[in-house]
């Protein structure tokens, strides 16, 4: 017996990742993976630490990359102005929400900044009521981007699909 994937059964979900900077080629072809693992879509801000054609990026994602709905912007200043009334959550180790403590919709925007350098400061600082940070130790500057991502995504999915 074959099984049925949940999220087949729920073709008019629809959230957006993005990443704005990404440095680490396989982080972004993890997330595309993952985007198109559950019909995300991936918006990439640049500059990027890689070139879109990167062979690290394309084995991470594997044989995905045709299925895989992808917008690239050429800066922040240019994501918030074709994205301006959109509900969006910033990813940060600045934030004092954690990422289950909001309420996710369809559509919704999660953004998250670069490996080496988070999100810009001024965006972190204008929009802190909209930042979110997933809990850790103290000993882990950070999580790793794919990770983060997986962890706020399938979050956001428990929400809308799963209440």
């Amino acid at each position: 017996m074959q099984r049925t994937f949940v999220l087949d059964n729920f073709k008019n979900i629809f959230l957006n990742i993005v990443l704005c900077c990404p440095d680490i080629p396989q982080n972004t072809g993890n997330i595309a993976r993952l985007c198109v693992g559950t019909g995300a879509r991936l918006h990439l801000i640049k500059p990027f630490g890689f070139t879109l054609t990167d062979k690290k990026l394309k084995r991470a994602g594997l044989d995905y990359w045709d299925n895989l709905d992808l917008v690239v912007y050429d800066s922040v200043e240019d994501f918030f102005e074709k994205n301006n009334n959109v509900n969006f959550y910033i990813a940060t180790t600045k934030a004092k929400n954690f990422y289950y403590e909001v309420k996710y919709t369809q559509n919704d925007y999660l953004i998250f900044g670069s490996e080496t350098s988070g999100f810009a400061l001024k965006y972190v600082d204008r929009y802190f009521d909209r930042c979110i940070n997933i809990p850790m130790k103290s000993t882990v500057r950070s999580l790793n981007l794919a990770n983060s991502v997986a962890i706020v995504l399938y979050e956001a999915l428990r929400q809308i699909l799963f209440k």
